[in-house]
């Protein structure tokens, strides 16, 4: 579904914002998309894929003069629900490779889905933005 998903999103709202001429599309990627990680290959091969899919969505969406911007955000290690589950020494392990020594909260990709979202952020598009904490430089 990562893939999946995605494609098929963007292929239903895609011509609906490109015949009233504008729009902002936000995907969902993952920086073991960019990266790799050992053991996931099929979740880092289908947010590589959603990479793939932003990049070319946004070539195809903005033809024709439509201002349809299509972006991605490649989250880290987030504190959610998923992660609660990791042994704590795990998490102690990775936060400690981020730059900024913490874990992500679900506020820091909401903010910038907002922004990636807005008119703030209008000459912004066919991009993967990385909110890891600097993990993957």
């Amino acid at each position: 579904m990562n893939l999946t998903g995605v494609f098929k999103m963007t292929r239903a709202v895609g011509p609906l914002m490109m015949a009233q001429g504008a729009g902002s599309i936000v995907n969902m990627a993952s920086i073991v998309g960019l990266a790799g990680n050992v053991g996931q290959s099929n979740y880092a091969a289908s947010k590589g894929g959603v990479v793939a899919l932003t990049k070319t969505w946004a070539k195809e969406l903005a033809r024709k003069g439509a201002k349809v911007r299509v972006n991605a955000i490649a989250p880290g290690f987030i504190r959610t629900p998923m992660t609660e589950k990791v042994p704590e020494h795990i998490l102690e392990a990775m936060t400690a490779k981020t730059l900024l020594g913490r874990m992500g909260e679900p506020e820091d990709i909401a903010s910038a889905a907002l922004w990636l979202a807005s008119d703030a952020s209008s000459y912004v598009t066919a991009q993967v933005i990385g909110v890891d904490g600097g993990l993957v430089l």
